[in-house]
């Protein structure tokens, strides 16, 4: 998905005092999160706030958070807990970064007081069985280590609340607007996929078990006795990627998986309708960016997703893969709908935060704590 930010504002020294001292931690290289802390690197950078991001190695290669303003460091355990003793708030994006930074926030002396921000970017429905038992513990551990916990929707911050979070509010992360590179036109992004001649449906994100792709596979059976067949196009890499292909192959399915993509974006721009399967969502970032590039969604009815899209995508059960099928074959029929939706979607997106109505209300929370520290 698309990383590059908007152009910041004039720097501002908004604390008449020595520039606040922030540390930003990743737990991983997820889209989303990492191009939200890009997105706040610059704004507050841009600020007169000291920006600090400990994150994988790779994250700093995608995302280039030195280009942002911000210092750099290796998310080793030893690199964290020395960035955080000299923080004045470590802002952690992820319950696992959440749990790292308790961790290294508690094992330093010198951090002891700083105030901890999570932002809960995403997470899963409740599970059984043990794994669910250490799911909501370390949700648990987090949300009661937090100074704030910020959610990107609603049921996020309830979640935060019934693990024991002191305080929990609702903060939407902003979408960063596209490069200044004009993107490829969508004919040629199809002629390279070989869908000149029939739909493209695109769904992003990780190859893991929440995303839903078995479900998804289950509804392209069904588009197999469609003419002209559309092809689906995944954009993703993770641990199920091995079982997706063999399920492929072996299904004569009419889906490619392309790994992971940069360029998600562009894909989504030149197809007709992008699919999102998952079994649990926050903030989407595909169905941020389908909404505002005027692509026709398809969603699973969960998590933060309605609240996130409004009257904007069509929204269908989770599990049901024929009302899955069924929709976007719908839509594929009916060019007017998809005209329809792609306007309203881009209405929807006119209503979302910008960047810097993020930086500025994550700045408030900052101000806030650093506040209660010093009275």
């Amino acid at each position: 998905m698309s990383s590059s930010p908007v152009s910041p504002p004039a720097p501002a020294q908004p604390y008449g005092r020595e520039p606040l001292r922030t540390v930003h931690v990743l737990g991983g290289v997820g889209p989303g999160s990492c191009a939200h802390v890009r997105s706040l690197a610059t704004g507050l950078a841009a600020r007169g706030v000291r920006v600090t991001v400990c994150a994988p190695v790779e994250a700093e290669g995608a995302y280039d958070f030195t280009g942002a303003g911000a210092d750099f460091t290796p998310d080793a355990a030893t690199a964290l807990r020395a960035a955080c003793a000299g923080a004045d708030l470590v802002h952690a994006h992820g319950v696992r970064a959440g749990m790292r930074a308790a961790l290294a926030l508690r094992g330093d002396r010198r951090a002891r007081g700083v105030p901890l921000v999570v932002t809960w970017h995403g997470g899963a429905p409740e599970v059984e069985g043990a794994l669910g038992r250490v799911g909501r513990l370390l949700e648990r551990h987090v949300a009661r280590a937090a100074s704030v916990v910020l959610g990107t929707s609603w049921d996020q911050v309830d979640l935060a609340r019934r693990r024991g979070a002191r305080d929990a509010r609702l903060a939407a992360v902003a979408v960063p607007a596209a490069g200044p590179e004009p993107a490829p036109e969508p004919e040629k992004i199809r002629a390279e996929l070989g869908v000149v001649e029939r739909p493209l449906l695109i769904a992003v994100g990780s190859l893991v078990a929440r995303r839903g792709y078995g479900l998804l596979l289950e509804a392209a059976r069904e588009w197999r006795a469609l003419d002209p067949v559309p092809l689906l196009v995944i954009a993703g890499e993770g641990p199920l990627r091995a079982e997706l292909s063999r399920r492929i192959e072996a299904e004569g399915l009419p889906v490619r998986l392309l790994g992971r993509r940069r360029d998600a974006d562009r894909l989504l721009a030149a197809a007709d309708v992008a699919v999102l399967p998952s079994r649990w969502e926050g903030r989407s970032l595909l169905a941020q960016e389908a909404l505002r590039a005027g692509v026709a969604l398809v969603a699973t009815r969960v998590g933060g997703v309605p609240e996130l899209v409004g009257d904007a995508a069509v929204l269908v059960p989770y599990g049901d893969a024929e009302a899955l099928a069924g929709a976007v074959t719908a839509l594929l029929a009916d060019p007017e709908r998809r005209t329809r939706l792609a306007e309203a979607g881009r209405a929807q997106a006119a209503t979302w935060p910008s960047e810097d109505d993020t930086v500025a209300q994550v700045l408030a929370v900052y101000d806030e704590l650093m506040d209660r520290r010093r009275t």
